[in-house]
C-alpha cells in the first residue's frame, strides 16, 4: 500500500500560537479548517521528527488530540482543504487514501471507540509549579484511585 499526501484524507492541524495550550491549538485549528467547534478531551499520540523541511530548522512535534465536537455543521476553509467531511473511523482506518499518520491515528481511535478510550488516552492534569502562582500541565495515563490517593509516606 502506498501512502501519499496529495489529495489524501488527513486530520486538521497546524502550528501553536505562542503561549497557547495544546488543547486550545487543536480546537482552534479544527475550527479554522472545518468550522466545527470542539473541546479538548485528551492527548492520543505524539510524533517527533527531526530535519522536517517545514519546521524552520527545528525538530518537529506533531501532537494528536482527541476532541469532542460541540457543533457539527461543516464550513471548511477552501484555502486549506479540497474537501471536508465527517467519516466513519473504520472506513478511514481501512482507506488507502490517507497519510500514514492519519491511517495509524484512525486505527488508534477506532480501537478506543471499540475497547475504551482509557486504553489510548493521555489525560491532562494541572499542578502548581514550584514558582508561586504558576501551573503546569502533565499529560499521562490515568492512575487507579488507590494510587491517586497514595500518600508520599505510604509504601505498601
Amino acid at each position: 500500500m502506498e501512502f501519499g499526501t496529495l489529495n489524501a484524507w488527513k486530520f486538521p492541524g497546524g502550528l501553536s500560537n505562542l503561549g497557547e495550550d495544546i488543547g486550545e491549538t487543536a480546537a482552534r485549528e479544527v475550527f479554522e479548517e472545518t468550522g466545527i467547534k470542539s473541546k479538548f478531551i485528551s492527548l492520543v499520540s505524539i510524533r517527533q521528527q527531526h530535519n522536517h523541511p517545514g519546521a524552520f530548522g527545528k525538530s518537529d512535534m506533531y501532537i494528536v488530540c482527541r476532541l469532542k465536537a460541540v457543533s457539527f455543521d461543516i464550513n471548511f476553509c477552501q484555502e486549506e482543504c479540497l474537501r471536508c467531511e465527517w467519516m466513519d473511523l473504520e472506513e478511514l482506518a481501512r482507506s488507502e487514501h490517507t497519510t500514514l499518520i492519519t491511517n495509524r491515528i484512525a486505527k488508534l481511535l477506532f480501537y478506543g471507540c471499540r475497547e475504551g478510550f482509557d486504553k489510548i488516552d493521555l489525560n491532562m492534569r494541572e499542578f502548581p509549579a514550584v514558582y508561586t502562582g504558576l501551573f503546569y500541565k502533565l499529560y499521562h495515563k490515568e492512575l487507579p484511585e488507590k494510587y491517586e490517593k497514595l500518600k508520599t509516606n505510604q509504601i505498601k
